[in-house]
C-alpha cells in the first residue's frame, strides 16, 4: 500500500511540475522536473507523521505550477540556481548550499530554474501526515 501511495504522490508531483507561462519574460517550456524518491519513513516520535525525501532536477528554463504541500518542506539546493517563493513573501534566488522553507499553510507560487541553459538540482525533506499526498495542485484552500 505504501508503494502505491508513493507512486501516486510522485505522479502528482511530476504533474504539478509541468511547465507553465507566468505571463512575464519567463517563457513556458515543455521540460518537466524529474522527481526521484529517496526515502519515506514513519516518525514514531510524532504519531501520524512521516518524512519523505526527494530530489528534484530542474532542466534549463523549467517553471512549475502553483501548488501547496499541507506539510513542512525544506529545500536544499545541490547545484544550479533556482527561484522559489510562497504567497505573500518575496521570491528568493537560491544557489548551491542555500535552503528554502515552506510551511503547511503556504502556497508555493514561484518555482523555476533561474537559468535557461544550465540544469539545477535540489533535495526536499517533507514532514507530512502519514498516507497523505506530499503535494497538491493549486493554491492553499483551493483543493
Amino acid at each position: 500500500m505504501k508503494a502505491i501511495h508513493t507512486i501516486a504522490t510522485l505522479g502528482l508531483l511530476a504533474a504539478c511540475g509541468a511547465a507553465i507561462a507566468h505571463g512575464d519574460d519567463h517563457a513556458a517550456t515543455t521540460a518537466q522536473p524529474k522527481v526521484t524518491l529517496l526515502s519515506n519513513h514513519d516518525m514514531p516520535d510524532v504519531p501520524g507523521k512521516e518524512i519523505t525525501t526527494i530530489t528534484v532536477d530542474y532542466p534549463p528554463g523549467v517553471v512549475e505550477h502553483v501548488h501547496h504541500h499541507d506539510a513542512n518542506a525544506i529545500v536544499y539546493v545541490l547545484e544550479g540556481n533556482i527561484i522559489e517563493g510562497v504567497q505573500g513573501q518575496p521570491e528568493q534566488h537560491l544557489k548551491a548550499g542555500d535552503t528554502f522553507y515552506e510551511g503547511p499553510n503556504d502556497t508555493h507560487t514561484i518555482g523555476r530554474n533561474a537559468s535557461q541553459t544550465e540544469p539545477a538540482r535540489f533535495v526536499v525533506f517533507i514532514v507530512h501526515d502519514k498516507g497523505k499526498p506530499i503535494v497538491l495542485p493549486g493554491a492553499k484552500g483551493g483543493h
